[in-house]
């Protein structure tokens, strides 16, 4: 027996719909710019009828070997192993970064005074499904920036300072047992710390959807 559509989990729903546009963007059905009309939607709709029905004139079903490749696309670069314990960074009257494909350690500590420090998770390697950052940032400006699809949890303490968590505490259509979770404490003082999304949820769609029509095209 099928379940009513009002008492599915929306977000199943959406996730479905999203799956739905992107498999008929990539074959040619519909052009650009109604699939990012429509993709604007089914990210922001919260009703299950007015969700599905943007896809009721599309004629391409979703298949397994489709949901398949859009989860390993969507997931964290999670490789399960062996993490060094600490990665130490440094800075004084200076700045640094961290970014690129680097595997994550399970603790990050940052000492940043009258510095930059920015650290960037976007394409990074976790091998650890909890990661700890240490930080004391003093008269500082400090970035964080993570992928849309992990837990971000802010601990950390202020004095004079700010700190702006912009990231999503998580995405639960995309939360699986491999997602990891990042933990930030210590201390900002005279300082500002910003957590924010390099890469946004709707960016990583057109970017995957775009590559899947030129595989198809």
């Amino acid at each position: 027996m099928t379940v009513t559509l009002a008492d599915r989990p929306i977000e199943t729903v959406r996730s479905e719909v999203i799956d739905q546009l992107i498999m008929n963007y990539s074959h040619g059905e519909i052009s650009y710019e109604a699939f990012e009309r429509r993709l604007d939607q089914a990210m922001e709709l919260a009703n299950h009828q007015a969700l599905v029905e943007l896809t009721n004139d599309l004629p391409l079903a979703v298949d397994k070997a489709f949901v398949e490749s859009k989860k390993q696309d969507l997931a964290p670069n999670y490789v399960a192993g062996e993490a060094e314990e600490v990665d130490t960074m440094v800075n004084i009257f200076s700045s640094s970064n961290r970014g690129g494909a680097f595997k994550v350690a399970k603790q990050i500590r940052y000492f940043s005074l009258f510095s930059s420090t920015e650290i960037d998770f976007t394409d990074a390697i976790f091998s650890q499904q909890e990661v700890r950052i240490i930080m004391f940032s003093l008269f500082s400006s400090d970035t964080i920036y993570v992928p849309e699809n992990i837990n971000v949890a802010s601990k950390a303490f202020c004095i004079f300072a700010s700190i702006d968590n912009s990231a999503p505490n998580n995405v639960a259509s995309h939360v699986s047992a491999t997602t990891p979770t990042i933990i930030i404490e210590g201390f900002s003082i005279f300082s500002s710390v910003d957590i924010d999304l390099k890469r946004t949820m709707k960016e990583k769609f057109v970017k995957m959807a775009d590559s899947f029509k030129k595989m198809f095209s």
